[in-house]
């Protein structure tokens, strides 16, 4: 692989010189998915022209896909692996130290040095998740990851969920977690019923001001955000942004998936209140911008098929959302219930 890898670097190194842009690769990263190869610009040169160099840099490299992204003062090429390898969330958490492992913490996936990417949604600069991707982009498994693994690493005295799925599909095997406060829901009337309780909870919770420690996180997961939207309306709206905006101080914490970030229909909602995006393959520049909060992502040549970025304060990381199949889950939430029982 040494030799391929060094063959493409000197290719990317011909297409920068062909098109007088100063720069060289200085080294990369090998992931399961794909290869990065780091560019260092010469002081002088132009960041923006290196990014208008995708089809380019994809035909000289032989594929079909190639994402360029700037990180820090340095530029990212990345191309799919020719032997993709898949992630499995269970082996991912047996590399964890369980013990030093802060409370309210998930798994995402598969981080660049090969182990596990962790969140912890109790963190200030969490609160609150947005996911987005496509069909095929892996929102539902990157979702199914968080809600195991927050499971397996924290108690029902620690954690309740609340999970909203209009598809009646994507969580259907958690049925039976100890950590579920309610059944699963799944219509619109009912999951403007279950927001409305939060928000009665959230604010029972400021009037007793006792400290969220003394309370379990509550965790409300949602797919399909953008339907839930539209056909619960005002009222489903009303309750969703008084949780997203006072949520955190009471220990409310919310975890959303949209397959299209349409600006207008999320508007103001997701600006100012997510703080972290957890972004996939999209269709176009402009749904990248609106489901990242930022431009030049690249979340539109992300891969698919689980391969993500997280965005956080002006920060990208790409990672690998890890694959638990649906006799995992179960398997697991029966272990998780006869440990609690």
């Amino acid at each position: 692989m040494r030799e391929r890898l060094e063959s493409q670097a000197d290719r990317i190194e011909m297409v920068l010189d062909m098109h007088k842009v100063p720069a060289r690769v200085t080294g990369g990263t090998v992931t399961p998915r794909w290869v990065r190869f780091e560019i260092l610009p010469f002081h002088y040169a132009k960041i923006s022209k290196i990014r208008q160099l995708n089809e380019e840099l994809a035909a000289a490299l032989d594929t079909g896909n190639c994402r360029v992204a700037r990180r820090g003062a340095a530029v990212d090429v990345e191309i799919p692996r020719d032997d993709p390898q898949q992630v499995r969330l269970l082996s991912l958490f047996r590399q964890l130290d369980i013990k030093e492992i802060p409370s309210l913490t998930a798994i995402l996936g598969l981080a660049e040095d090969g182990g596990p990417l962790l969140i912890r949604l109790s963190s200030p600069d969490v609160a609150h998740i947005l996911v987005s991707g496509t069909t095929g982009s892996g929102k539902t498994v990157l979702l199914q990851a968080m809600i195991l693994s927050l499971a397996m690493l924290n108690q029902p005295r620690e954690l309740a969920l609340v999970l909203i799925d209009p598809k009646r599909s994507a969580f259907a095997p958690f049925r039976g977690l100890p950590q579920l406060s309610r059944e699963m829901i799944s219509g619109s009337d009912e999951a403007v019923e279950s927001l409305e309780s939060l928000v009665r909870l959230m604010e029972k919770r400021a009037d007793l001001d006792a400290g969220v420690g003394r309370w379990p996180h509550v965790v409300l997961v949602i797919d399909e955000l953008v339907d839930l939207l539209m056909t619960g309306g005002a009222p489903f709206q009303r309750a969703l942004t008084r949780i997203l905006q006072r949520g955190r101080e009471a220990g409310i914490h919310v975890v959303a998936a949209t397959q299209k970030p349409t600006a207008s229909v999320l508007g103001s909602l997701v600006k100012a209140n997510f703080p972290v995006r957890l972004v996939g393959r999209v269709t176009s520049a402009t749904d990248a911008r609106v489901a990242s909060g930022w431009s030049g992502t690249g979340a539109e040549r992300l891969e698919g098929r689980g391969d993500f970025i997280a965005v956080a304060e002006g920060q990208t990381i790409r990672f690998q959302t890890p694959y638990v199949s649906s006799r995992e889950v179960r398997q697991t939430v029966r272990r998780i219930s006869q440990e609690v029982a």
